[in-house]
């Protein structure tokens, strides 16, 4: 299993995310739920979107693992947050967590600011596709 990042050149180089990851062929391919801060309990751990964040990660991951993958082949990421301003003020913590977790390894991503999530607490939410 393998998967390989695409960045062109004439698009610049990306800070913090591919701009496409190709796997090999006949890979399969597992898509996460949405995944918020939320504990076994699934009660949300904190008001903290840095805590928020970073469980929502774990969560994340975990199902990855879960399913006979590793970190290192999520090839792409989605993150909700209701406040893209709370999120550029504290992307280095959110950075921080994110490499004590995925280390260097940097997917497709995109951030998508949102009115609200499904849960009254969450600030943020995190999908993903990962290689198997």
């Amino acid at each position: 299993m393998s998967v390989r990042i695409v960045n062109p050149e004439s698009l610049g180089a990306p800070r913090g995310y591919a701009n496409g990851v190709l796997s090999n062929p006949g890979a399969r391919i597992l898509f996460i739920a949405g995944q918020v801060g939320w504990d076994e309990q699934q009660q949300i751990v904190s008001d903290d979107l840095v805590e928020q964040f970073d469980r929502a990660l774990a969560n994340l991951i975990t199902v990855v693992t879960d399913a006979g993958s590793q970190p290192r082949f999520i090839a792409r990421l989605v993150i909700y947050v209701t406040d893209k301003n709370e999120y550029r003020d504290r992307m280095k913590e959110i950075g921080e967590r994110y490499r004590a977790r995925m280390d260097k390894h940097f997917p497709a991503m995109v951030l998508v600011e949102v009115k609200g999530l499904l849960e009254d607490r969450a600030k943020i939410e995190i999908e993903g596709t990962a290689i198997v």
